[in-house]
């Protein structure tokens, strides 16, 4: 359980555990009793903590299930078993970044974090030993190219750019081209940050994924990279993305910058899509592959 990331994962949510275990200790406070009260307090808890009321109302039911069926005492007991219930919440799909070869199209609105994303995961594929390289497919922001740059030498990995303004798919074509040429096990394109509302952006979003799909010899997959700052609205953002491009797994970033890490949570439940990495924080060893368990256990804390 200590591990050092384990630890970096607990201090990164460290905000979010003081927000639901303190209210979560209020309701310990109140009696041992698993009485209505008790019940409904704690699925107004757990709402309050970003988790989203259809997680929520399902895992309350299970705990209440388990209450019965164990003849669990009291309070205490019944919380000993949140973080497996919760840990359920989460689709457990194969981590398709683990299992080359792949071709992945990184995508989000602005702010997300996509590059920095891009950047850790070739350091990690390349650290796995497979042959990895990056595509700068955002060629609108003026500075994408130069940031996804110094994660491509922090990573010792190759790159294909064009000039700002270029098109995207063109890059796209290139990338794949060159992956093709030098037997790139993990292909990485990143995207220009586009809001999920423009009609037109996502239909170039579209383009550049068909064309992804036509010319790679690979398995083409569409990561979302979440903010997990932007809680609920980050639902509504992930459902356009979805639907438009059927997304294959999520990167949440930010973690450590929220007080609702609940919202994995929601996300897992509500859009029954995979989270493959966390961010809890802006360091290359920030970002991790995903596991329920060790999420829930420290969101929770000790209560």
């Amino acid at each position: 359980m200590s591990t050092p990331w384990y630890r970096r994962l607990s201090d990164g949510l460290s905000r979010s555990r003081e927000h639901l275990g303190g209210q979560l200790n209020v309701l310990l406070r109140k009696g041992p009793d698993l009485d209505a009260a008790f019940w409904e307090e704690l699925e107004d808890t757990l709402i309050a903590g970003d988790m989203g009321a259809t997680a929520v109302t399902e895992v309350v039911e299970r705990l209440r299930d388990a209450a019965a069926r164990k003849a669990l005492p009291d309070a205490h007991a019944v919380l000993d078993h949140l973080a497996g219930e919760l840990a359920a919440e989460f689709p457990t799909d194969s981590d398709f970044l683990k299992h080359p070869p792949v071709t992945v199209l990184v995508v989000g609105v602005n702010g997300t974090g996509k590059t920095t994303t891009v950047g850790k995961l070739a350091k990690e594929a390349a650290d796995a030993g497979h042959v990895v390289l990056l595509g700068s497919g955002d060629t609108f922001r003026a500075a994408a190219g130069e940031q996804l740059d110094i994660w491509a030498d922090r990573a010792g990995v190759p790159m294909v750019k064009r000039d700002r303004g270029a098109d995207p798919a063109a890059v796209v074509f290139d990338t794949i081209a060159e992956a093709k040429r030098g037997g790139a096990a993990v292909t990485l394109i990143d995207t220009a940050g586009r809001l999920h509302t423009s009609a037109d952006l996502m239909r170039e979003l579209e383009k550049v994924q068909r064309v992804a799909e036509r010319e790679s010899e690979a398995p083409v997959k569409v990561l979302l990279v979440m903010d997990a700052t932007t809680g609920q609205n980050g639902l509504a953002q992930a459902r356009e993305f979805d639907s438009a491009l059927g997304v294959d797994g999520i990167a949440l970033t930010k973690l450590d910058g929220t007080a609702k890490g609940g919202i994995a949570v929601a996300i897992a439940r509500e859009l029954r899509l995979p989270i493959l990495r966390i961010g809890v924080g802006e360091g290359i060893e920030d970002l991790k592959p995903f596991d329920p368990l060790d999420f829930t256990r420290a969101l929770i804390g000790e209560v």
